[in-house]
């Protein structure tokens, strides 16, 4: 398991091209999903600031917040066009309708 240092470390470098795609959806649809993401829980628990600043180095300058649906899905949101309740709310519909979990 790696420790906190090195879950920075590693997102941190991480290259731009695996967050090009959910910063398209992003700026198209304000929400992306955990499965459509390069991140896990265990990434938003530890190092929030480091995600956000690798996708601001790739071209994405809003704000985010992230919300996850009782440990078994997350969904990463600009707070700014969807209400945090608004997304808890489709993410349990998307967990309960049978769609994979992240």
């Amino acid at each position: 398991m790696l420790d906190v240092l090195q879950l920075k470390q590693r997102v941190s470098r991480m290259p731009l091209e695996c967050v090009r795609g959910m910063i398209d959806e992003l700026i198209l649809e304000g929400i992306v999903t955990g499965n459509r993401t390069p991140f896990n829980r265990q990434h938003f628990n530890t190092c929030f600031a480091e995600i956000e600043a690798l996708l601001q180095r790739a071209g994405y300058h809003r704000r985010l917040d992230v919300v996850s649906y009782q440990g078994l899905a997350y969904a990463l949101f600009d707070p700014t066009r969807w209400d945090a309740v608004e997304v808890l709310r489709w993410l349990r519909d998307f967990v309960e309708g049978g769609h994979p979990a992240s």
